[in-house]
């Protein structure tokens, strides 16, 4: 599967977040989360496994009450069902891989 970012629709979630649908599988999904500056991505939990690399900003990024602050080049790691956010230090984007895919996300 070939998917050029920029024929990707970015979907508004409200709050200075935006998400794009990059390329997936019925393993594996690749997501594009943009945020402006103080946009949250509200803690929460879901059954997927979630790598996030930091393409662009920094992020404020809380797991399990514990704070980490993240600049591009950063990855973390999310085990499914653990509570996880991000707050943006400034405007950033992350690229989420999920397995397996966020059906959530396609509806």
């Amino acid at each position: 599967m070939i998917v050029f970012g920029k024929d990707q629709k970015a979907i508004d979630l409200g709050g200075g977040v935006t998400r794009k649908i990059l390329a997936y599988d019925g393993k594996m999904m690749s997501v594009e989360v943009s945020f402006e500056k103080g946009a949250v991505g509200a803690p929460h939990s879901h059954p997927h496994e979630q790598i996030s690399y930091v393409l662009e900003g920094r992020f404020e990024y809380t797991v399990n009450g514990e704070k980490y602050i993240l600049e591009k080049g950063d990855t973390y790691h999310t085990l499914p069902d653990v509570i996880h956010g991000v707050v943006a230090l400034e405007k950033g984007v992350l690229i989420d891989i999920f397995t397996p895919i966020r059906e959530d996300f396609l509806k």
